[in-house]
């Protein structure tokens, strides 16, 4: 599945997709252009796992991601590496065209909240891609 459109549009979509959303809640915080980086955009997500919740397998295109780990502990597989578990305060990228194999709430008691920071081409149509 690829959701489209740029930036909170595109996120907006996925979030408000009910058949799509592997998650409980996708908040975006913001996205705007990054006014000293022509052609790039910053968007900001709050995500929401869940015990026991967990996210299919993605892409983010050309998009570089920073997770960050608000509360809970999110496990996380990224092609070619070991899966490891996030605890709170920590955090993890997500390089451009890299495949996100695992992302999971790691507890099946405690809700798992992230912060995900992505910069992204303006004008990119795909920003999430599901196997």
């Amino acid at each position: 599945m690829t959701i489209r459109g740029t930036g909170e549009e595109a996120y907006d979509n996925f979030a408000m997709s009910v058949q799509y959303n592997p998650f409980d809640s996708v908040t975006t915080a913001f996205s705007m252009p990054i006014m000293n980086v022509p052609g790039k955009n910053i968007t900001s997500l709050l995500v929401d796992y869940p015990p026991g919740e967990k996210a299919p397998a993605h892409r983010h295109g050309s998009a570089f991601v920073i997770c960050y780990v608000l509360s809970g502990e999110l496990r996380s597989q990224m092609e070619g590496e070991p899966a490891r578990i996030y605890k709170k305060g920590e955090h993890f990228i997500e390089a451009p065209g890299a495949h996100h194999l695992i992302a999971e709430n790691a507890s099946q008691d405690q809700n798992c909240k992230v912060l995900a920071v992505i910069i992204h081409d303006t004008s990119e149509e795909n920003v999430v891609e599901y196997d």
